[in-house]
């Protein structure tokens, strides 16, 4: 098969897909998940913007997948940007109520649900 959606068109999707959740790992979920580790109400809302990605992305009718929540993260960022949000300048300070970063930290704690490649 060729086309847009052809093995070879998947597969590069799935790196890309996969490099982004990287990064926003490395940028937001290194600091904030080990943040929700020891902060019982950060994990909490974590928790709740999880259900919330979750439930935007019909989850509960189809599998979460690292495309669909690389491309949902991309949409936060881009939203955000375009009403203003500007991300954090130094060390992510979790006490901040930033709707954005627990957004994208709920997707980082989404992503680390996703089965690994073998």
């Amino acid at each position: 098969m060729n086309g847009l959606f052809s093995g070879a068109a998947a597969r590069a999707a799935l790196r890309s897909a996969n490099a982004c959740l990287a990064e926003l790992h490395e940028t937001v979920g290194v600091s904030g998940l080990a943040a929700a580790d020891t902060n019982p109400g950060l994990m909490a809302v974590v928790d709740q913007h999880a259900a919330g990605v979750r439930d935007s992305l019909s989850a509960d009718t189809r599998p979460l997948t690292a495309v669909l929540l690389a491309a949902y993260a991309e949409g936060v960022r881009d939203a955000a940007f375009t009403h203003g949000w500007r991300p954090p300048v130094g060390p992510l300070d979790w006490a901040d109520n930033d709707w954005v970063m627990q957004r994208l930290l709920a997707v980082c704690s989404l992503a680390r649900t996703l089965p690994t490649a073998n």
